[in-house]
């Protein structure tokens, strides 16, 4: 009998990281959670399941969650039985980490997907001490606190506090190599954006060939769905930054923000840059310059061993003389994310954050000025390198005018 060897596919869904990665990860989180008395933690931020797992599906909008328990060697992923298919396909866990509940717990009124997981804790003896939860995620609702609390009785509850999200402030070569990658999308994205917003054209077509361009990527690589769409104030409604489009024209004597991001695995790289049309009042060229002034000055500020403090503090000196005041943070942390958010939660660029800056800490450097009926928007996703701070993008830093 004639042995046919079929080869080994990997699934394209495969996480584009080595399993010592995701054990070094693991590793970060639980040595934070010993250090807090933490002996079970429960995930449900989309965000942190990848970072830990390598999950990636469109199955937030149900719940589930990662389990890390402090003796076991892996995280264990639940979620609805029909996404296990996915967990197999996305993760790096063995099949016996990947658990699913019947899909009559899905919206139901008589029962909560969390009573499942709390029995699935118990199953595993994992049903005591202290067990923390994402309290503030996006995704983990007061219904499902309530459910799990109830199922385990004998633990002692703590919020989570962002533990895995400052784990991940600190990215690896390989994150950072997926950045640079979500970078050239922006870059290509931003173009589009730059070359379709004209007089007469619609809203909702500038953005469909905006989407296009960060979803088709580059011929080496292609782009994902964003954990945000595209936002494109016009007109007195570029004082409202994170209003989208409509399927109104452009007009000319109009200034446009555009904000977006390249993705590439997840991992975001936002750029924001302002079109006007027509012929600016001068305010707007006074306006964009001393935004990219203050760009400069906080770029000069983001290394190692400063603080977050100190970046807003370098920028707000070209704001000074101009006697504006920006109430806004100035930037947050960026990186592996889903809807609806690209921030990571942790730190923000703002007076009173002491935050230390590390090599490889990645912030959206985001110094929009929003004023009373028109606003300018021109920003930076950096990297903290050893020195300084490295731009992921090389598009030009200016206010865009098309006549």
């Amino acid at each position: 009998m004639t042995t046919i060897n079929s080869p080994v596919v990997t699934s394209p869904y495969k996480p584009p990281f080595d399993d010592a990665e995701f054990a070094r990860r693991l590793a970060a989180v639980k040595q934070r959670m010993s250090d807090r008395g933490i002996d079970l933690l429960l995930i449900a931020d989309p965000a942190n399941m990848n970072y830990l797992t390598g999950y990636d599906g469109w199955s937030f909008y149900v719940h589930q969650m990662v389990a890390v328990a402090l003796e076991a060697e892996q995280p264990m992923w639940i979620g609805r039985r029909q996404d296990a298919p996915g967990a197999r396909e996305s993760t790096w866990l063995d099949d016996g980490e990947i658990v699913g509940y019947p899909d009559h717990y899905v919206h139901s009124t008589e029962r909560h997907p969390m009573e499942f997981v709390a029995r699935v804790m118990v199953d595993r003896g994992w049903a005591k001490g202290t067990v923390a939860v994402e309290s503030d995620a996006y995704y983990y609702t007061a219904a499902a606190d309530a459910a799990l609390r109830r199922g385990l009785p004998n633990c002692r509850f703590v919020d989570a506090a962002l533990l895995v999200n400052w784990v991940r402030a600190i990215k690896s070569e390989a994150e950072i190599a997926l950045m640079r990658q979500a970078a050239r999308i922006a870059e290509q994205a931003m173009q589009t954006a730059v070359d379709v917003i004209a007089p007469g054209v619609r809203q909702c077509d500038a953005v469909a060939e905006i989407t296009a361009a960060q979803i088709r990527g580059l011929p080496e690589f292609g782009g994902e769905y964003a954990a945000i769409v595209p936002l494109l104030p016009t007109g007195t409604a570029s004082a409202a930054p994170h209003l989208t489009w409509t399927d109104r024209p452009f007009e000319s004597g109009a200034g446009t923000i555009i904000e977006l991001a390249g993705c590439r695995r997840r991992y975001h790289c936002p750029m924001a840059r302002t079109v006007y049309l027509g012929t600016p009042p001068q305010k707007w060229h006074d306006l964009a310059e001393m935004v990219v002034e203050g760009i400069g000055y906080a770029l000069e500020a983001a290394k190692p061993g400063n603080t977050c403090a100190d970046i807003e503090a370098a920028w707000r000196k070209a704001l000074e003389p101009t006697g504006l005041v920006k109430e806004s943070r100035l930037g947050y942390p960026t990186g592996v994310n889903y809807p609806p958010d690209w921030g990571e939660h942790t730190m923000s660029l703002r007076p009173g954050d002491s935050t230390v800056l590390q090599p490889n800490m990645t912030f959206h450097l985001i110094p929009g000025m929003w004023l009373d009926d028109w606003g300018i928007e021109i920003s930076e996703c950096i990297r903290i390198t050893e020195t300084g701070a490295e731009p992921f993008c090389g598009f030009d830093r200016r206010l865009f005018v098309r006549e």
